[in-house]
Protein backbone atom coordinates (compact mmCIF):
# COMPACT_ATOMS: atom_id res chain seq x y z
CA UNK A 1 0.00 0.00 0.00
CA UNK A 2 1.05 3.18 -0.79
CA UNK A 3 1.94 5.77 2.00
CA UNK A 4 1.44 9.57 2.06
CA UNK A 5 3.27 12.24 4.38
CA UNK A 6 1.13 15.57 4.90
CA UNK A 7 1.47 18.53 6.66
CA UNK A 8 -1.52 19.40 8.79
CA UNK A 9 -3.01 22.28 10.82
CA UNK A 10 -2.74 21.70 14.14
CA UNK A 11 -4.08 25.51 15.51
CA UNK A 12 -5.32 28.41 13.79
CA UNK A 13 -3.26 31.23 13.52
CA UNK A 14 -3.05 34.17 16.41
CA UNK A 15 -1.60 36.16 14.29
CA UNK A 16 1.81 35.62 12.72
CA UNK A 17 2.24 31.48 11.59
CA UNK A 18 4.53 29.61 13.76
CA UNK A 19 6.25 26.47 13.07
CA UNK A 20 4.53 24.96 16.03
CA UNK A 21 0.84 25.43 14.42
CA UNK A 22 1.61 22.36 12.22
CA UNK A 23 2.39 18.67 12.02
CA UNK A 24 3.54 15.95 9.44
CA UNK A 25 1.40 13.15 9.43
CA UNK A 26 1.23 9.69 7.90
CA UNK A 27 -1.54 7.84 5.92
CA UNK A 28 -2.19 4.72 3.53
CA UNK A 29 -3.81 6.31 0.20
CA UNK A 30 -6.63 3.87 -1.76
CA UNK A 31 -6.04 2.28 -4.61
CA UNK A 32 -6.39 4.42 -8.06
CA UNK A 33 -9.69 4.34 -9.32
CA UNK A 34 -11.48 4.79 -12.90
CA UNK A 35 -10.76 8.43 -13.68
CA UNK A 36 -7.95 9.25 -11.10
CA UNK A 37 -4.37 9.61 -10.98
CA UNK A 38 -1.72 9.26 -8.23
CA UNK A 39 1.04 11.57 -8.33
CA UNK A 40 4.04 12.55 -6.57
CA UNK A 41 4.64 16.51 -5.41
CA UNK A 42 7.83 18.03 -7.02
CA UNK A 43 7.01 21.48 -5.34
CA UNK A 44 4.82 23.14 -2.85
CA UNK A 45 3.71 26.69 -3.56
CA UNK A 46 3.73 29.17 -0.81
CA UNK A 47 1.25 32.08 -1.05
CA UNK A 48 0.15 34.91 0.75
CA UNK A 49 -3.62 34.06 0.71
CA UNK A 50 -2.94 30.59 2.55
CA UNK A 51 -2.67 32.89 5.23
CA UNK A 52 -6.41 34.70 5.32
CA UNK A 53 -8.37 31.22 3.54
CA UNK A 54 -9.27 30.54 7.18
CA UNK A 55 -12.36 28.77 5.63
CA UNK A 56 -9.99 26.10 3.82
CA UNK A 57 -7.79 25.65 6.67
CA UNK A 58 -9.61 23.56 9.07
CA UNK A 59 -7.82 21.71 12.27
CA UNK A 60 -6.68 18.51 11.22
CA UNK A 61 -6.49 19.04 8.06
CA UNK A 62 -4.33 19.04 5.03
CA UNK A 63 -2.69 22.44 4.93
CA UNK A 64 -3.97 23.62 1.35
CA UNK A 65 -2.22 24.80 -0.87
CA UNK A 66 -1.29 24.19 -4.86
CA UNK A 67 1.85 21.75 -6.04
CA UNK A 68 3.31 20.55 -8.95
CA UNK A 69 3.69 16.54 -8.71
CA UNK A 70 4.63 14.07 -11.43
CA UNK A 71 1.94 11.34 -12.24
CA UNK A 72 2.92 7.70 -11.53
CA UNK A 73 0.02 6.18 -12.09
CA UNK A 74 -2.84 6.65 -14.16
CA UNK A 75 -6.50 5.64 -14.74
CA UNK A 76 -8.05 8.96 -16.20
CA UNK A 77 -7.81 10.14 -20.07
CA UNK A 78 -5.92 12.49 -21.36
CA UNK A 79 -3.11 12.29 -18.07
CA UNK A 80 -0.56 9.95 -18.98
CA UNK A 81 1.98 8.59 -16.53
CA UNK A 82 4.96 11.10 -16.37
CA UNK A 83 3.23 14.57 -17.18
CA UNK A 84 3.17 17.20 -14.49
CA UNK A 85 0.06 18.66 -13.23
CA UNK A 86 -0.45 21.92 -11.10
CA UNK A 87 -3.03 20.90 -8.60
CA UNK A 88 -4.39 22.22 -5.54
CA UNK A 89 -3.89 19.08 -3.37
CA UNK A 90 -2.28 21.12 -0.28
CA UNK A 91 1.09 19.89 1.69
CA UNK A 92 0.92 16.42 1.12
CA UNK A 93 4.01 14.21 -1.05
CA UNK A 94 1.93 11.85 -2.34
CA UNK A 95 -2.33 11.85 -4.06
CA UNK A 96 -4.68 9.63 -5.85
CA UNK A 97 -7.36 12.52 -6.78
CA UNK A 98 -9.80 12.36 -9.74
CA UNK A 99 -9.22 15.17 -12.21
CA UNK A 100 -12.44 16.09 -13.76
CA UNK A 101 -13.71 19.35 -14.41
CA UNK A 102 -15.94 20.45 -11.50
CA UNK A 103 -15.73 24.14 -10.43
CA UNK A 104 -16.82 24.57 -6.88
CA UNK A 105 -18.17 28.27 -6.56
CA UNK A 106 -16.24 30.77 -4.76
CA UNK A 107 -15.30 31.68 -2.23
CA UNK A 108 -13.94 28.43 -2.28
CA UNK A 109 -12.91 27.76 -5.60
CA UNK A 110 -10.38 24.55 -5.64
CA UNK A 111 -9.86 24.92 -9.57
CA UNK A 112 -8.99 21.05 -10.90
CA UNK A 113 -5.88 19.82 -11.41
CA UNK A 114 -4.37 21.34 -14.57
CA UNK A 115 -1.40 19.72 -16.49
CA UNK A 116 2.11 21.70 -16.79
CA UNK A 117 2.63 22.89 -20.52
CA UNK A 118 5.29 21.48 -21.79
CA UNK A 119 8.08 24.39 -21.18
CA UNK A 120 11.13 23.25 -22.69
CA UNK A 121 14.14 24.13 -20.56
CA UNK A 122 12.44 26.29 -18.20
CA UNK A 123 12.01 25.10 -14.54
CA UNK A 124 8.74 23.12 -13.35
CA UNK A 125 8.27 25.69 -10.82
CA UNK A 126 7.24 28.48 -13.02
CA UNK A 127 3.91 26.82 -13.40
CA UNK A 128 3.66 27.71 -9.41
CA UNK A 129 5.00 31.09 -10.67
CA UNK A 130 5.13 33.50 -13.43
CA UNK A 131 3.75 30.98 -15.71
CA UNK A 132 1.05 29.85 -13.23
CA UNK A 133 -1.35 31.74 -10.83
CA UNK A 134 1.00 34.36 -9.67
CA UNK A 135 1.67 35.07 -13.38
CA UNK A 136 -2.36 35.40 -14.29
CA UNK A 137 -2.44 36.98 -10.76
CA UNK A 138 -0.25 39.86 -12.80
CA UNK A 139 -1.67 39.30 -16.52
CA UNK A 140 -5.70 39.44 -15.77
CA UNK A 141 -6.39 42.08 -13.47
CA UNK A 142 -3.37 44.76 -15.01
CA UNK A 143 -4.92 44.47 -18.11
CA UNK A 144 -8.75 43.19 -18.21
CA UNK A 145 -9.43 45.83 -15.25
CA UNK A 146 -7.15 48.83 -15.19
CA UNK A 147 -5.90 48.64 -19.27
CA UNK A 148 -3.02 50.48 -19.23
CA UNK A 149 -2.23 52.75 -22.21
CA UNK A 150 1.30 53.59 -23.57
CA UNK A 151 2.50 56.43 -21.52
CA UNK A 152 1.01 56.24 -18.05
CA UNK A 153 2.16 55.58 -14.78
CA UNK A 154 1.73 52.45 -13.05
CA UNK A 155 2.48 52.00 -9.29
CA UNK A 156 2.95 48.75 -7.86
CA UNK A 157 3.45 47.86 -4.10
CA UNK A 158 4.50 44.38 -2.74
CA UNK A 159 6.54 44.25 -5.92
CA UNK A 160 9.19 42.62 -5.29
CA UNK A 161 7.11 39.39 -4.79
CA UNK A 162 5.56 36.54 -7.03
CA UNK A 163 2.80 38.55 -8.67
CA UNK A 164 4.30 42.51 -8.54
CA UNK A 165 7.25 41.73 -10.27
CA UNK A 166 5.25 40.62 -12.91
CA UNK A 167 2.99 43.41 -12.72
CA UNK A 168 5.86 45.71 -13.25
CA UNK A 169 7.25 44.52 -16.36
CA UNK A 170 4.21 43.85 -18.17
CA UNK A 171 3.36 47.12 -17.27
CA UNK A 172 7.03 47.98 -18.59
CA UNK A 173 5.83 45.85 -22.02
CA UNK A 174 2.91 47.97 -22.64
CA UNK A 175 4.72 51.07 -22.83
CA UNK A 176 4.18 52.66 -19.40
CA UNK A 177 6.19 54.18 -16.71
CA UNK A 178 6.79 51.22 -13.82
CA UNK A 179 7.01 52.71 -9.78
CA UNK A 180 7.35 49.73 -7.31
CA UNK A 181 7.30 49.80 -3.47
CA UNK A 182 9.33 46.66 -1.54
CA UNK A 183 10.76 46.06 1.68
CA UNK A 184 14.18 46.60 1.19
CA UNK A 185 17.72 48.03 -0.46
CA UNK A 186 18.16 44.72 -2.26
CA UNK A 187 14.95 44.39 -3.38
CA UNK A 188 14.56 48.25 -4.54
CA UNK A 189 18.07 47.45 -6.84
CA UNK A 190 16.53 44.14 -7.93
CA UNK A 191 13.62 45.75 -9.30
CA UNK A 192 15.21 49.04 -11.39
CA UNK A 193 18.35 46.71 -12.00
CA UNK A 194 16.99 43.19 -13.34
CA UNK A 195 13.75 43.87 -13.90
CA UNK A 196 13.72 47.56 -15.52
CA UNK A 197 11.78 49.49 -13.35
CA UNK A 198 11.65 52.98 -14.00
CA UNK A 199 11.49 54.07 -10.24
CA UNK A 200 11.39 51.90 -7.14
CA UNK A 201 11.30 52.59 -2.98
CA UNK A 202 11.84 51.12 -0.20
CA UNK A 203 8.75 51.85 1.75
CA UNK A 204 10.16 51.72 5.02
CA UNK A 205 12.60 53.94 4.56
CA UNK A 206 10.91 56.58 2.22
CA UNK A 207 7.69 58.75 2.71
CA UNK A 208 5.32 57.08 -0.17
CA UNK A 209 3.78 60.05 -1.04
CA UNK A 210 6.86 62.13 -1.25
CA UNK A 211 8.02 59.22 -3.45
CA UNK A 212 5.10 59.79 -5.51
CA UNK A 213 5.53 63.52 -6.11
CA UNK A 214 9.18 62.82 -6.41
CA UNK A 215 8.82 59.75 -9.06
CA UNK A 216 5.48 60.63 -10.85
CA UNK A 217 4.39 64.50 -10.09
CA UNK A 218 1.18 64.46 -12.67
CA UNK A 219 -0.05 61.82 -10.49
CA UNK A 220 -0.68 58.10 -11.20
CA UNK A 221 -2.84 56.23 -13.60
CA UNK A 222 -2.89 52.48 -12.37
CA UNK A 223 -2.35 51.18 -8.93
CA UNK A 224 -1.52 47.58 -8.51
CA UNK A 225 -2.65 47.23 -5.00
CA UNK A 226 -1.15 43.82 -3.44
CA UNK A 227 -0.75 44.72 0.39
CA UNK A 228 -3.39 47.07 1.36
CA UNK A 229 -3.22 49.57 4.71
CA UNK A 230 -1.73 52.90 5.15
CA UNK A 231 0.21 52.39 1.88
CA UNK A 232 -2.20 52.30 -0.24
CA UNK A 233 -4.22 55.12 1.14
CA UNK A 234 -0.89 57.31 0.31
CA UNK A 235 -1.48 56.13 -3.26
CA UNK A 236 -4.68 56.88 -3.97
CA UNK A 237 -3.95 60.29 -2.49
CA UNK A 238 -1.47 60.66 -5.36
CA UNK A 239 -3.51 59.54 -8.52
CA UNK A 240 -4.85 61.26 -11.61
CA UNK A 241 -8.22 62.06 -13.11
CA UNK A 242 -10.02 58.45 -13.27
CA UNK A 243 -7.30 56.74 -11.99
CA UNK A 244 -7.81 52.64 -11.84
CA UNK A 245 -6.97 50.82 -9.17
CA UNK A 246 -7.16 46.58 -8.40
CA UNK A 247 -6.84 45.13 -5.18
CA UNK A 248 -5.87 41.63 -5.38
CA UNK A 249 -3.99 41.22 -2.36
CA UNK A 250 -4.11 42.90 1.97
CA UNK A 251 -0.40 41.05 3.02
CA UNK A 252 -0.37 44.04 5.80
CA UNK A 253 -3.46 42.60 7.48
CA UNK A 254 -2.47 38.71 7.21
CA UNK A 255 -0.79 38.60 10.34
CA UNK A 256 -3.10 41.01 12.21
CA UNK A 257 -4.83 39.54 14.99
CA UNK A 258 -8.14 41.58 14.04
CA UNK A 259 -8.72 43.21 10.77
CA UNK A 260 -8.34 46.35 10.30
CA UNK A 261 -11.32 48.46 9.68
CA UNK A 262 -12.09 50.31 6.29
CA UNK A 263 -10.25 53.04 5.96
CA UNK A 264 -11.53 56.77 4.91
CA UNK A 265 -10.72 57.37 1.29
CA UNK A 266 -9.07 60.14 0.64
CA UNK A 267 -11.05 63.29 -0.83
CA UNK A 268 -8.74 62.81 -4.09
CA UNK A 269 -10.74 59.32 -4.42
CA UNK A 270 -13.38 61.70 -5.83
CA UNK A 271 -12.20 64.97 -6.85
CA UNK A 272 -10.60 62.60 -9.03
CA UNK A 273 -13.11 60.26 -9.92
CA UNK A 274 -11.04 56.96 -9.11
CA UNK A 275 -12.13 53.83 -10.12
CA UNK A 276 -11.72 50.29 -7.55
CA UNK A 277 -12.06 46.96 -8.15
CA UNK A 278 -11.02 43.71 -6.21
CA UNK A 279 -10.07 40.83 -8.17
CA UNK A 280 -9.63 37.36 -7.30
CA UNK A 281 -8.23 35.36 -9.91
CA UNK A 282 -10.59 32.79 -10.10
CA UNK A 283 -12.87 34.93 -12.41
CA UNK A 284 -10.33 33.77 -15.26
CA UNK A 285 -10.56 30.41 -15.10
CA UNK A 286 -12.11 29.84 -18.41
CA UNK A 287 -9.32 32.27 -20.07
CA UNK A 288 -6.19 30.24 -17.71
CA UNK A 289 -4.51 29.28 -20.97
CA UNK A 290 -4.25 32.40 -22.78
CA UNK A 291 -2.69 34.52 -19.75
CA UNK A 292 0.38 31.44 -19.64
CA UNK A 293 0.74 31.32 -23.03
CA UNK A 294 1.46 34.93 -23.46
CA UNK A 295 3.62 34.85 -19.77
CA UNK A 296 5.25 32.12 -21.47
CA UNK A 297 5.86 33.44 -24.91
CA UNK A 298 7.44 36.91 -23.08
CA UNK A 299 9.30 34.91 -20.94
CA UNK A 300 11.63 32.84 -23.90
CA UNK A 301 11.93 36.08 -25.57
CA UNK A 302 13.50 37.30 -22.65
CA UNK A 303 10.75 40.19 -21.86
CA UNK A 304 9.92 39.03 -18.69
CA UNK A 305 12.67 37.63 -16.04
CA UNK A 306 11.77 35.62 -13.02
CA UNK A 307 13.64 34.65 -9.80
CA UNK A 308 12.60 32.24 -7.10
CA UNK A 309 13.11 31.91 -3.40
CA UNK A 310 13.39 27.60 -3.55
CA UNK A 311 13.39 26.54 0.28
CA UNK A 312 14.54 22.17 0.36
CA UNK A 313 12.86 19.71 2.05
CA UNK A 314 9.20 18.61 2.39
CA UNK A 315 9.12 19.34 6.65
CA UNK A 316 10.81 22.98 5.86
CA UNK A 317 7.45 24.14 3.85
CA UNK A 318 5.99 25.86 7.17
CA UNK A 319 9.25 27.74 7.48
CA UNK A 320 9.20 28.94 4.17
CA UNK A 321 5.34 30.13 4.31
CA UNK A 322 6.31 31.80 7.28
CA UNK A 323 9.00 33.83 5.51
CA UNK A 324 7.39 34.71 2.65
CA UNK A 325 4.58 36.35 4.84
CA UNK A 326 7.89 38.18 6.74
CA UNK A 327 8.79 39.11 3.14
CA UNK A 328 12.17 37.53 2.80
CA UNK A 329 11.46 36.15 -0.51
CA UNK A 330 12.65 37.58 -3.97
CA UNK A 331 10.40 36.98 -6.55
CA UNK A 332 8.25 33.77 -5.87
CA UNK A 333 9.11 31.35 -2.58
CA UNK A 334 8.32 27.70 -3.25
CA UNK A 335 9.63 24.38 -1.87
CA UNK A 336 11.33 21.98 -3.59
CA UNK A 337 11.18 18.34 -2.49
Amino acid sequence: MVKARKIVLVRHFEGQPRTEDFRIEEEDLPPVKEGQILAEAVYFSVDPFQKSHRAMHKVGDTFYGAQVARIVESRAPGFPVGRHVVAYWGWRDRTVADVGSSRPEPPLYVPPPRLVPHLGDLPLSLSLGALGMPGNSAYFPLLDICKPKPGEVVAVTGAAGAVGSVVGQIARIKGCTVIGFAGSDAKVKWLKEDLGFHHAFNYKKTDVSTALKQAAPDGVDVYFDNVGGDISTAVMSNMRYRGRIVVIGAISQYNELEHQKLVNLPFSFLAQQLRLEGCAVARYHDRWEEGISQLTKWVKEGKLKYRETVTKGFQNTPKAFIGMLRGENFGKAVVKL
